[in-house]
């Protein structure tokens, strides 16, 4: 399954990471990394952050989820430097990773967890 992989940006650590730890339980094969706070801890987002995130996922395609909107910019601004192919989505943070990362542990093609994370749209 190392072909796709799940990143997840958050303005908190803590959110980031109980994400991930979320859908670990329903994707343990699912390459999972995360992006949470600026490089000084706190509250927002860091480019590096996420350039450490996509070059740590075993995933060479990646999907990607955040939960506002300046972590888009960022992803956006990392996307264009990374060799990997970023798939960004503007879905619920929680609901979007959980049903991406348990549809890639059951082997599911990317067009059919597209069509499934359309509804889930908030942004």
């Amino acid at each position: 399954m190392s072909e796709y992989g799940v990143v997840i940006v958050s303005h908190v650590p803590e959110i980031a990471a109980g994400v991930a730890r979320l859908i670990k339980e329903v994707a343990a094969d699912v390459s999972v990394t995360t992006a949470g706070g600026t490089d000084e801890g706190g509250i927002g987002t860091s480019a590096m952050k996420i350039q450490s995130a996509f070059e740590a996922n075993a995933g060479q395609e990646l999907l990607a989820f955040y939960d506002l909107g300046s972590a888009k910019m960022n992803l956006e601004l990392v996307q264009e430097l990374t060799d990997k192919t970023v798939h960004l989505y503007d879905v619920a943070l929680i609901e979007g990773c959980y049903t991406a990362a348990a549809l890639l542990q059951a082997g599911t093609d990317l067009t059919a967890i597209e069509a499934q994370l359309a509804p889930l749209k908030i942004k």
